[in-house]
């Protein structure tokens, strides 16, 4: 009951910070194509799943216990001629968690495998969830696959928000599904995004997982014992999502904060962070690029304003950033 009532205040406090996430962005040949990344053995779907016809993906096909509630997007939108758009559940753990994945339609023209990125939201619980724009505006500007997870405890899904505890484990199932089981995903290059908290969660699993090939994060928490002290509706957020202050935990803040670790980052980084931001300190980013360009290739994009989230421009600077570094 106290844990529970801890949820409701932080959710009743986020939800400015939810909104303030939202910032920034907004307007708002047939073939079998399994085999073509030799050793690549994937799972799941036969061998005509993958294309019905040059412009219709057939993602249903991977249904299973562990694929569940695929639901294609039909909305129109500026985004849908560039891509095709898919809501779906996943098994992470014993959870089933809800999550996105956007598809270019010049991956399913041409009938090849896509190079992906996985994007991390902002928010913790169910403030900030993703919606459908979340990950087609990243695909329709960078001709890849994105994939996104909503973490578990969020927009119903069973289990508990940690932020960036057990939870971490729901971004790492997302890349073993693209890697063993999604056949239309290529791992070559394969790159890690994140705004905010998921900025957060992107250093966390960049630092562990080796098939990550590069990072974007946008306004990320990257020190989150600074974020504790410097913001009240965050000290009382992680008080109840970690279970604890940072007197109480250190190692629990600092396995969560970037900026203690930042040497076990060897991948090329793009950080994007505007110099007001009033959630998310600036300072934490000239902090972590100073680290960063140290050990790594890491790229600081500043913007001169207030904004917490994703510039429209920033969307083909990434793009370009990607195509920069690509493998």
């Amino acid at each position: 009951m106290i844990f529970s009532a801890r949820k409701i205040i932080s959710s009743i406090i986020l939800i400015s910070f939810a909104l303030c996430l939202q910032t920034g962005c907004s307007d708002n040949n047939s073939g079998d194509i399994s085999n073509v990344i030799p050793g690549n053995e994937k799972t799941s779907a036969s061998s005509s799943d993958i294309i019905a016809d040059k412009n219709d993906f057939d993602f249903t096909s991977y249904e299973s216990p562990e694929i569940s509630g695929i639901e294609k997007i039909s909305e129109e939108n500026a985004f849908s001629d560039k891509c095709q758009t898919f809501r779906f559940s996943y098994l992470s753990d014993s959870y089933n968690i809800g999550a996105y994945i956007s598809i270019p339609l010049s991956c399913i023209e041409k009938q090849e495998p896509c190079r992906c990125i996985l994007y991390n939201r902002g928010g913790n619980d169910h403030m900030g969830l993703l919606g459908i724009h979340d990950t087609e505006k990243f695909c329709a500007a960078t001709g890849r696959i994105v994939i996104a997870s909503q973490y578990r405890g969020a927009g119903g899904a069973q289990g508990e928000d940690q932020f960036g505890g057990d939870d971490l484990r729901d971004v790492a199932k997302l890349i073993d599904l693209c890697e063993k089981t999604f056949r239309f995903a290529d791992m070559t290059d394969f790159c890690i995004a994140g705004l905010s908290r998921g900025g957060m969660m992107s250093y966390m699993t960049a630092k562990q997982d080796s098939r990550i090939k590069k990072m974007v994060v946008i306004s990320a928490v990257s020190d989150l014992i600074s974020s504790y002290y410097d913001n009240t509706d965050m000290e009382t957020m992680l008080h109840a999502a970690i279970g604890c202050s940072p007197e109480e935990a250190m190692d629990e803040y600092k396995k969560r904060s970037a900026v203690y670790w930042s040497e076990k980052i060897r991948i090329p980084v793009l950080i994007i962070h505007s110099r007001y931001d009033s959630l998310i300190s600036f300072e934490q980013a000239e902090v972590m690029y100073e680290k960063l360009r140290k050990t790594t290739d890491c790229t600081f994009i500043r913007h001169e304003d207030n904004v917490h989230g994703i510039h429209r421009e920033d969307l083909s600077a990434i793009a370009e950033w990607l195509e920069k570094h690509e493998k």
